[in-house]
């Protein structure tokens, strides 16, 4: 777990694993372990870059059946096709098929530069497809990177470098190190607002 706030990039609170700590510097899942996304990928490789390149609106419809994408890539819904739908409509009820539509238009290339702004580092070659709108990635992204690229939504579309500590200071009170964050103008505020009320609905 990661939380961070977001109109600064401090991370907080972070849990890298269960039980007590008995090695130093061992494995913390929280910022090493890369996952598998699944659906919590969507707003920042689909809804984000899509509504920033105005490809699409909260009100734009899709036709939610059953379709057969290149390379015969045929995706299904967790539960049942809905018909035409909203936007709106498909992020409430997290269906697959609009997205990957969104994601054919947006491309995934697009997708991956927008992700790469808001920090996600871990993204390769192949990873330029369409199943990138599920989260079918070939290695995954850490819940730091994933915690960082959401607070850019929730910092009205400004990407901010998380970070642990702000300055290291000698036994002698000299300052040894000033982090440098990185702050990157992702989205517009009217995007990012556009995006938090889908996902607050």
């Amino acid at each position: 777990m990661v939380i961070i706030n977001h109109t600064n990039g401090k991370v907080v609170g972070c849990v890298g694993g269960l039980g007590e700590k008995t090695v130093a510097r061992g494995l913390n899942r929280a910022t090493q372990s890369i996952r598998q996304t699944g659906s919590s990928i969507k707003p920042i490789a689909v809804l984000a870059p899509a509504l920033q390149e105005k490809i699409i609106t909260p009100d734009t419809i899709y036709d939610d059946s059953e379709t057969i994408f290149e390379k015969g890539y045929s995706p299904k819904n967790y539960e049942q096709n809905r018909g035409k739908i909203t936007v709106r409509q498909a992020v409430e009820s997290s269906q697959n098929i609009p997205f990957v539509k969104i994601m054919q238009s947006v491309t995934p290339k697009v997708a991956i530069k927008y992700m790469e702004k808001m920090g996600i580092t871990t993204l390769t070659k192949k990873d330029e497809n369409l199943p990138l709108a599920l989260g079918g990635l070939e290695n995954g992204i850490s819940p730091l990177e994933m915690a960082g690229a959401y607070a850019t939504i929730a910092n009205d579309g400004t990407y901010i470098e998380p970070t642990f500590y702000t300055t290291v200071i000698s036994k002698s009170g000299q300052v040894v190190i000033n982090k440098k964050q990185k702050k990157k103008r992702v989205l517009s505020k009217n995007v990012s607002d556009t995006l938090k009320d889908l996902l607050t609905e």
